[in-house]
C-alpha cells in the first residue's frame, strides 16, 4: 500500500508540476478541468447514480466549466497567462466587477459562499439522517455547481500567479497536517464522531494555529519580493488588516474542516471507505480535493473584500 502510495504522489507531481510552471494557462486549466470531471464521476456514483448517469455528470462538469470560462472571460486557452493580468485595471471593487488582479465578478464568489456555507451547517446538523432523502437530481446538481465553482476558482487563481494559488492550496494543506498530528497529541474530545470518528477539537485548533504561523511566515516571505504574485495571506493582511485577515483566515479554516467532514459524510452514508480508486493508494480524487471545494470559492470571495 504504501508503495503504491508513493509511485501515485509520484505521477500527480510529475504530471501538475509543469502544468503550475507553464506560461500557457491551458495545461493547468485542461488538467484541472479532468480532475474536475473525475470528481464528478465519483460524486454521481457516490449518490445512487453509476453507470452512464456519472458519465453524464462528468460531462456536464467538463462542459459547464468550459462555458463558464467563456462567459466569464477567463483564460483558459490563452498561450501566456500574464497578458490577461496586465489588462486589469487597478483597484476594481464593484459588485459586478471583478476585484483588483482578477477576472471573475465578485458575485460568483459570493453565490458560492451563500451555496456553501448553509449547506455545510445543514449537512452536519441533518444530513447524517437525511441526506440520501434528497432528491437524487438535486444531489447531482449540487455536485455538479461546487465542482464548476471550484475549477473557476482554480482558474481565476492561477492567472493571479502561482504564489497566490500556491498558498490557498497551503492552506488547507496546513490545516489537515496541524490537525493530524496534534490531534494525535491532544485529541479527546471528538469533533464529529458519528461522521468522522478520527477528528478532533483538539485537531481543530492545532490545524488552525498551523494555518495562523504558516500565514505570518508567508507574509514575511512576500515582504522580500522572491514571489511572482501577492499571496492569499498577503493580500488578506494588506486588505483587511491583522484582525480582519485573521477573522478570514479562520472562516476558510472551517470550511476547509466542513468540506472533509461532508465528503466523509457522504461516503458513510453511500456504505464505502473512498469515493473511488482512481488514484491507487489514494481513493478518489475526492478523497483529495474535499477541503479545497468549499475554500478555492470563499477565498476569492474573501479578495472582493480587500481594498489594498
Amino acid at each position: 500500500m504504501l508503495k503504491q502510495r508513493i509511485l501515485t504522489a509520484l505521477v500527480l507531481v510529475a504530471v501538475l508540476l509543469p502544468a503550475l510552471a507553464a506560461q500557457a494557462a491551458w495545461p493547468f486549466a485542461l488538467l484541472t478541468l479532468l480532475f474536475v470531471g473525475a470528481a464528478g464521476w465519483e460524486w454521481s456514483r457516490l449518490n445512487q447514480a453509476p453507470g452512464w448517469r456519472a458519465w453524464v455528470l462528468a460531462g456536464a462538469v467538463v462542459g459547464a466549466g468550459v462555458f463558464m470560462a467563456h462567459r466569464l472571460g477567463l483564460p483558459v486557452w490563452q498561450a501566456h497567462v500574464g497578458q490577461t493580468m496586465a489588462s486589469v485595471s487597478a483597484h476594481i471593487h464593484a459588485w459586478g466587477e471583478a476585484p483588483v488582479g482578477f477576472l471573475v465578478p465578485g458575485w460568483v464568489w459570493w453565490l458560492g459562499a451563500a451555496l456553501w456555507i448553509p449547506f455545510t451547517a445543514l449537512m452536519l446538523r441533518w444530513g447524517s439522517a437525511h441526506w440520501m432523502s434528497v432528491p437524487q437530481d438535486l444531489r447531482r446538481v449540487l455536485g455538479l455547481v461546487f465542482l464548476v465553482l471550484a475549477w473557476l476558482a482554480l482558474v481565476d487563481g492561477r492567472a493571479q500567479g502561482l504564489n497566490f494559488l500556491l498558498s490557498v492550496f497551503c492552506l488547507v494543506w496546513a490545516a489537515d497536517i496541524g490537525a493530524y498530528f496534534g490531534g494525535r497529541a491532544y485529541g479527546r474530545r471528538k469533533l464529529a464522531p458519528t461522521i468522522s470518528p478520527g477528528k478532533s477539537w483538539e485537531g481543530v485548533w492545532a490545524g488552525g494555529v498551523t494555518v495562523l504561523l504558516v500565514a505570518a511566515l508567508w507574509v514575511l516571505v512576500d515582504r522580500h519580493g522572491f514571489a511572482d504574485s501577492p499571496s492569499l495571506y498577503s493580500r488578506l493582511w494588506s486588505g483587511l488588516g491583522p484582525v480582519g485577515a485573521v477573522l478570514a483566515l479562520i472562516v476558510l479554516i472551517a470550511m476547509s474542516v466542513a468540506g472533509d467532514l461532508v465528503e466523509s459524510l457522504v461516503k458513510r452514508q453511500a456504505g464505502v471507505k473512498d469515493s473511488s480508486q482512481l488514484l491507487p493508494g489514494h481513493g478518489g480524487v475526492l478523497d483529495r480535493v474535499d477541503a479545497l471545494l468549499p475554500v478555492l470559492p470563499l477565498a476569492m470571495a474573501a479578495m472582493t473584500l480587500c481594498h489594498g
